[in-house]
């Protein structure tokens, strides 16, 4: 009997859970669900077709991040309504309300509460769009799917997913499942699905008759078209589409002689790293540079005939402009005679890459920050590259104080590091100690310039104010960008950091010139003295003295296969010096062999001949050097 009332004690505790349980996996989904996956660029509206809904039904959509920063929109409006005026009015609207001085935030909301039956943006908790609408009466519908601005104020993007239910309300929650119904479709007749035309302008020189685009990720059973013209100068254009090892697929023109040159090549399976390659034909030599037009296509065959609007999804990749910022910090050594330039030196790169791009939400964070090692732990995991460069004047390894990479959620990227390093610089020595010298460094990329090409960063490069340097007198800077051959054999990017700068002359003046013209004095004023014995003395212990003054001053000159203009110099009053001896002796000859008289008139028109001669001779050195 006791074992009775346990269980029926026990029976009347899990009845009550044993219910609901029993209620909820009996329970059907209601209404109808479909989930569609999809991609928007940046700026771009995906526009869907709701057909024949009822007045009275609930509509319910959730839009889902997948990939990128996409800060996903969604709206919905009347079917008749035209997509391109509905924009236009918008953006008129909205330029007109912060002209007036209006809140442009408050003016989107009020504007989109104006022209859409609904909307959402951040519905859904963090940034998922989240509606629920009923519908006002029968009819057909559009649906817009777009991307919000980011915190930067760019146009965000990415993959998403759109769930769509009509009477379904757990859509809302994230628990609805598809039920197969199809309920909506994509608008192709506004979005086209996965088309795109691109036209590309370039240029192929004598120095670079080739070049190439590599194609973006495609499809299977996506169909890539191209045609190629000359714009200017005597290129006979030739196209070659190979895949990501190089294989050739299509080709045309390659022997000279086709009307238009034009490929065509269906995907038969998905495919990425396939390159387009434009040369000048038959292995001919160009003359000059020469321009042309290249149009590109992905499922849109008008481009064969030469005349395409641009639009839709980006065919192939251009190159990435990477804004390169030197800041010279210091200079902590200026080794001349070997011609090396030790420098603290800060380097920053931005550019942008959309496959490093990240959904905020991850981490309630707009970037991110990152070591070297872990930027490339994550270039490998991406299977991406980056603007990797190489300092050609570098001599030996640099020694890295900094390196920080910051990615924000959109994909900007930027790389800072502060180093140490030696770097070779080429020195004039010809007007050594008056020249002024001409630093140059060269920041080459280690990709060609189909993938990145270098910019100035404006606001970031220039020479510190206290970059410590005593000798130079370091002042403005210039900077090029080219493109140019590079050691490693590729057509790159170049960014060239230069700047000229003259000695500080008091050193010189007061160390070399002023000895120098003390020397030159002391052998003038002997002339005066009529004993010429004690002035062959005197004449040969200046000598001596000059002698050992170049000495002293040895180890501070470079070691040239040329004469500076202080070796000129130097070389001048050993000579000057060494005759004053021998003049002297003459004279004492002279005197001897009683031609003291004669002695004497040579003697008073040398007096004056020596300073002439020496204004003549340095006169003609800064002729000759400047």
């Amino acid at each position: 009997m006791r074992k009775w009332i346990i269980l029926l004690v026990l029976g009347l505790f899990l009845l009550p859970g044993l219910r609901p349980l029993a209620a909820q996996e009996g329970e059907e989904q209601d209404g109808q669900v479909q989930a569609l996956p999809g991609r928007i660029e940046p700026g771009q509206i995906i526009l869907y077709k709701l057909p024949d809904l009822r007045q009275g039904q609930r509509l319910y959509v959730t839009m889902q991040t997948q990939s990128g920063d996409l800060d996903p929109i969604v709206g919905l409006v009347h079917g008749d309504v035209d997509p391109e005026a509905l924009e236009a009015d918008f953006e008129e609207a909205l330029t007109r309300a912060v002209t007036q001085g209006e809140d442009p935030f408050t003016v989107i909301n009020r504007l989109r509460d104006e022209y859409f039956l609904a909307w959402d943006d951040d519905g859904s908790g963090g940034l998922a769009a989240a509606l629920e609408a009923v519908i006002p009466e029968d009819g057909d519908y559009r649906l817009m799917a777009a991307g919000s601005f980011s915190a930067l104020g760019g146009q965000t993007f990415g993959d998403y997913e759109l769930t769509v239910g009509l009477d379904a309300p757990l859509v809302l929650s994230g628990e609805a499942e598809p039920t197969g119904d199809e309920i909506v479709f994509l608008d192709t007749a506004v979005t086209p699905v996965n088309t795109g035309v691109e036209e590309i302008t370039g240029t192929l020189s004598p120095d670079n008759s080739e070049t190439f685009l590599e194609l973006n990720s495609v499809a299977a059973g996506d169909t890539f078209y191209a045609y190629i013209e000359t714009v200017s100068g005597d290129l006979n254009p030739a196209l070659l589409l190979t895949n990501f090892a190089q294989k050739p697929l299509r080709s045309s023109n390659l022997n000279g002689d086709a009307d238009k040159v034009m490929v065509e090549y269906t995907f038969s399976t998905n495919a990425e790293k396939y390159r387009l390659y434009i040369l000048n034909c038959c292995a001919e030599e160009l003359t000059s540079p020469s321009e042309y037009r290249l149009l590109v296509s992905l499922n849109d065959p008008v481009v064969l005939s030469g005349a395409a609007d641009p639009g839709g999804k980006n065919v192939v990749r251009e190159p990435e402009e990477v804004k390169i910022g030197f800041k010279l910090e210091q200079m902590i050594d200026m080794d001349q005679q070997r011609e090396i330039l030790s420098a603290v030196i800060s380097l920053r790169l931005e550019w942008h890459d959309p496959a490093l791009a990240f959904n905020p939400e991850t981490c309630q964070c707009n970037f991110k920050t990152y070591t070297k090692p872990e930027f490339d732990a994550l270039l490998l995991e991406k299977d991406v590259i980056w603007p990797d460069f190489t300092i050609l004047n570098q001599q030996g390894p640099r020694w890295a104080q900094n390196k920080l990479i910051v990615i924000s959620s959109s994909g900007d990227v930027i790389y800072f590091e502060r180093f140490t390093a030696d770097l070779q610089v080429d020195f004039d020595f010809a007007q050594f100690p008056f020249d002024t010298q001409s630093f140059i460094l060269h920041v080459d990329s280690i990709y060609p310039a189909e993938y990145y090409i270098f910019s100035n960063l404006e606001d970031f490069t220039q020479i510190s104010p206290d970059n410590g340097e005593d000798e130079f007198i370091l002042s403005d800077h210039e900077t090029q960008v080219s493109n140019v051959t590079t050691s490693a054999g590729t057509y790159s990017s170049r960014f060239t950091f230069s700047f000229s700068a003259p000695r500080h002359l008091d050193y010189y003046m007061f160390r070399i010139f002023v000895p120098v013209l003390l020397i030159i004095l002391v052998s003038w004023v002997t002339f005066f003295l009529k004993d010429y014995r004690h002035r062959i003395e005197i004449a040969s212990a200046n000598l001596l003295l000059f002698i050992a003054f170049s000495f002293s001053l040895a180890d501070n000159y470079p070691r040239l296969g040329y004469m500076t203009f202080l070796d000129a110099i130097m070389a001048i009053m050993f000579v000057v010096n060494s005759l004053v001896i021998v003049y002297n002796v003459w004279l004492k000859r002279l005197e001897m062999n009683d031609e003291a008289v004669k002695a004497d008139r040579i003697d008073s028109i040398m007096d004056w001949a020596y300073p002439i001669l020496y204004l003549v001779l340095l006169t003609g050195l800064v002729w000759v050097y400047f």
